[in-house]
């Protein structure tokens, strides 16, 4: 990505430490310091003391970027009391990557005068300006759809009936069924009624026989003398209602 239009911008710089320093000091620990410088502005942080090999500082510094300069240098020194301060090692802090992604948290290594290696110096630089790539999504998968279901003729014939895991109507059930036969009708129920009389909770009440009760005397319709009754007493032709008699 080409970067362009950074003149002016603001470029934070925040110096977290040192790592694996050179030491250069024989009898105590040594005082290192880190020295920034971009273009003509310098920055400079606290004395570590008795910092030793893994100084840390946590110190940020502001720098106004310039079109065209691509890097910071960064210059590690050892502070002494008495005599010129020592150098450790020096790097350069190049700004690719911060510019094009607004963020680096990279630790930069050192070189002494002679090209050894004197350790590292971790940096975090934070462009606010930066113009970041627009993320790209893969395409989303395309909604299923179901496989059309097979047209079936109205005028084909049926599937054939294949053979299942089940016997057939005819073979799983026999043509007789195992139920006990009842007994022939003993006579105890009229073979006319169905279903056959129920035993009654309670006993059966006795009845007079027919003879006690005589059968009631039919009155004769009104208006007509009942016929007359032959007198088991008098002869044939005798009549005593008769006066005189016929004869």
């Amino acid at each position: 990505m080409s970067i362009s239009g950074i003149q002016g911008q603001l470029l934070e710089v925040t110096v977290v430490g040192c790592n694996k320093l050179k030491d250069t000091e024989w009898i105590s620990r040594q005082d290192p310091y880190v020295c920034l410088e971009y273009g003509s502005t310098k920055f400079r942080t606290r004395t570590c003391t008795d910092g030793g090999k893994n100084p840390t500082f946590q110190e940020k510094f502001v720098f106004t970027l310039i079109e065209g300069l691509r890097e910071v240098n960064a210059v590690v020194w050892n502070s002494n009391t008495l005599t010129y301060d020592d150098f450790i090692g020096s790097g350069k802090i190049q700004l690719q990557k911060v510019l094009s992604q607004g963020y680096d948290d990279t630790a930069w290594p050192l070189q002494t005068k002679t090209g050894r290696h004197a350790g590292e110096v971790r940096l975090i630089l934070h462009y606010a300006n930066a113009r970041k790539p627009e993320t790209s999504f893969a395409p989303s998968a395309p909604p299923y759809v179901a496989p059309p279901a097979p047209q079936v003729s109205l005028y084909s014939a049926p599937p054939p009936v294949t053979a299942g895991p089940y016997p057939s109507a005819a073979t799983a059930y026999p043509a007789t069924f195992p139920y006990p036969s009842y007994p022939p009708n003993s006579g105890a129920y009229p073979t006319s009624s169905y279903p056959p009389p129920q035993p009654s909770a309670y006993p059966p009440q006795p009845y007079p026989p027919h003879s006690a009760y005589p059968p009631a005397p039919y009155p004769p319709p009104s208006g007509y003398p009942p016929p007359p009754q032959a007198s088991p007493y008098h002869p044939p032709g005798h009549y005593p209602g008769l006066y005189p008699p016929p004869y």
